[in-house]
């Protein structure tokens, strides 16, 4: 289970809270870093566009046996270009970074956002009535890989997945059902064919 920083503690005892949450879309070509307030905040380097409350997350949580569970974001009344990201870009298998942090009166975060999801982007759903646009994106936690088969074979094709270069496995195919003699039979005739060879000799012990 997420385990807060002593500082995100102390934070979450005060009289006033200002929680804030900050979303990592990772788009092939444009990631798109927002959160849920206004204004341009700036963590570890990284500009993130506040969107306010046009942005709504479903419930997270996680199992002490490790079952993977998903999460929903949702982006209502977005502009054109956040849309035009959203119907163009590749996102599937796509990394999702979901953080809880917390400001100050001024708008400055008061401590390092924690990491409250990891996962990936699954289906997409959008909705466009011509003036508000809404879209929902459902996210898979990073931990359902492991109910997934990997499977792999003895193959040049799989080989060369992870070492393009390699031709190990190029003539696997063409050995499939191909008889190889080990040795030399004793019955062949010493006329006009191969010398007898005696194989006791050479057992292995």
């Amino acid at each position: 289970m997420r385990t807060l920083s002593s500082q995100m503690q102390t934070i979450a005892q005060s009289k006033v809270l200002r929680p804030i949450i900050l979303i990592d879309l990772m788009f092939t070509s444009s990631p798109l870093y927002i959160w849920n307030g206004n204004g341009t905040l700036v963590h570890s380097s990284t500009d993130y566009l506040g969107v306010g409350d046009l942005i709504s997350i479903g419930s997270i949580s996680e199992k002490t046996d490790l079952t993977a569970t998903g999460v929903s974001i949702t982006l209502a009344g977005i502009k054109q270009s956040l849309l035009t990201i959203a119907l163009a870009e590749p996102y599937q298998n796509r990394p999702v970074t979901i953080r809880l942090g917390a400001i100050n009166e001024s708008g400055d975060l008061v401590s390092s956002p924690v990491v409250m999801f990891e996962g990936r982007m699954d289906v997409m759903t959008i909705q466009d009535d011509g003036s508000i646009a809404t879209i929902t994106v459902q996210c898979e936690s990073k931990l359902i890989q492991l109910d997934r088969d990997f499977v792999r074979r003895y193959t040049a094709e799989d080989q060369k997945i992870d070492f393009p270069d390699d031709t190990g496995l190029d003539f696997m195919a063409k050995i499939q059902g191909i008889a190889i003699p080990w040795g030399i039979s004793n019955s062949a005739s010493s006329s006009g064919g191969a010398p007898n060879f005696d194989t006791t000799k050479y057992r292995m012990k």
